[in-house]
Parts: structure tokens; sequence; C-alpha cells
């Protein structure tokens, strides 16, 4: 049985309750982050709190944890989970108000809530056997604080839906100038001739971890150039290669963009190139 943490108590997942006057239920008012964990280990997790300060400083939830509170959190998390590989996922609602009122409430606490989840192990550095990706496309109609990792994903969701309802993975996003900005729970880079790009960081963009290791992870490497830029869709319909990037799906090639290929329609060996490197680097940020 799955083991949570709820405002300082470990105990069962499905015994774990709220307020209905939550303003994290009521309003998605709130802030959260899922922290992968590979064979026990924390993949970015100082990245992680960094993000999520930042989100509740955004909102003005006022939670003064230190990183060691965060650890402490994520580490029985996995030792009461059983270890392995894990997706702890940690939220932060503004908390349970007597009234439902728009305006941000006085004097009420915060509401801390953890759980994990089991993921399957990281998929192996190999083109040939890696399970790709296949994503629609479609406008970008979510708001314009996508920077801000909030739990109000309805705009997300529906998204995320338009693709699994056409029997795709994801769907990938752009403006209305027809510039890409992200997938509905990813970040993307498209790469051609070797060279990969990836929309540079702004309202409509989360600021993704596994993003930012690997744009890191690339630019120290120095083998796949790579750059933070404005990337058209009509550039991502005629690239080599196309990738989702998440802290569940970590490095995903996509292969096929509203049913048809991109490049030769499997993934490709920058994708291979990147990919390896991913996975010998992930356990050091």
């Amino acid at each position: 049985m799955t083991t949570a943490f709820l405002n300082g108590d470990y105990l069962p997942l499905d015994e774990a309750r709220i307020s209905p006057m939550d303003r994290g239920f009521l309003f998605g008012d709130g802030i959260y982050e899922v922290i992968p964990v590979h064979d026990g280990n924390l993949i970015g997790f100082g990245l992680h709190v960094d993000r999520m300060s930042e989100g509740l400083n955004a909102v003005e939830i006022k939670l003064n944890w230190t990183v060691q509170q965060w650890r402490e959190v994520c580490d029985k998390l996995i030792d009461r989970n059983g270890g392995g590989n894990l997706a702890i996922y940690l939220q932060v609602s503004r908390g349970a108000d007597t009234k439902r009122h728009h305006a941000f409430p006085e004097g009420i606490t915060p509401t801390v809530f953890g759980f994990a989840s089991k993921t399957e192990a990281s998929q192996i550095s190999d083109r040939t056997t890696v399970k790709p990706l296949r994503v629609s496309s479609a406008e970008d109609l979510r708001w314009r604080r996508c920077n801000i990792k909030s739990t109000a994903l309805l705009g997300n969701i529906i998204h995320f839906q338009k693709g699994q309802a056409e029997g795709n993975d994801e769907t990938l996003l752009f403006n209305a100038a027809g510039e890409l900005t992200e997938g509905s729970a990813s970040n993307v880079f498209v790469i051609k001739d070797g060279v990969a790009a990836t929309p540079p960081l702004d309202h409509q963009v989360l600021p993704g971890i596994t993003r930012l290791m690997l744009l890191d992870m690339l630019r120290k490497d120095g083998s796949v150039p790579v750059g933070e830029r404005v990337v058209t869709l009509q550039e991502a319909l005629v690239a080599d290669e196309i990738w989702f990037t998440s802290s569940t799906k970590e490095v995903g090639p996509v292969v096929e963009v509203d049913g048809k290929p991109v490049g030769n329609g499997k993934p490709g060996p920058v994708w291979e190139v990147a990919h390896r490197l991913f996975t010998a680097r992930k356990f050091d940020y």
C-alpha cells in the first residue's frame, strides 16, 4: 500500500484527507513538483526544490521550508514505498479557509501533501528498441503564466486528451504566431542537420528540470550543438528529429506528428547520443 505524507504525518494514501474548503480543491490554488527516483536515488532534487520555491513565491503562498525538510520527506517516501523506480509527487496548496472567496485569505496554514508512485525503469539508449512517441499538434489555448507549475492544469489536460483521443501519446503546442511553446506535459526539442533547438523560457513555457539538465549536459559535452531560440511549427514539421523531455519521459523521441513521419519515421542518431549522455549524467544534479 502506498504511503503518503500529509501535513507532517505519514499514512496510507487511501486514508489521506483534506478539507473540501481547501483552496487547492476549490481553485487549483497551489504549486506542485514531480521528482523522479531511479534505483532509489533522486534525480535533480535541488533543481526541483528551487522551482517549487520560485512557484510558491510567485503565487504568494508562504511556506518557509528548508531544502533539508523537503529532502527528509522525499527520503522517507522513498523508504516507505520500497525504493526502486518512483515518481515523488509534492503539492502545496494555500490551505483551507472557512468560506469560498477569490481573494487570498489571511492566517491560514498551507496544506503540504506528497506521495510516491511506481514508474518504469529508464529506457536503453538504443534507437532500434526505444518506445517512440506519436503526437498531435494544436494551438496553445492555456493561460499566459505557464512558467508557474500550478496545480490548475485543466488547460493542459484538455490538450493532452486531444492527443489521446487521436490515438497519440502527447500534444505539441504552438502559439498564434505559429511558434512552438511546449507539449501539454513536456518540453520540446527540434533537431535539424545535427543541431538541437528548444523554445526560450518565457510565460508560455514551463522551465522543465529535464530540459534544464539536458541543455547543460549538451553544452558541456559539445557533441550536439544546442540553443534556445524561437522554433516554428513549420520547422518542426520538416525536422530530422523531435524530442519531448520531462521528469517521467526523460528524453523521448517523437517519430510522428499528426500522422506524418518525423524525419524517416524512426528515432534518430542524435537522440541516441543525447539520451546516452542524459542517462550517464542524470544523477549529477
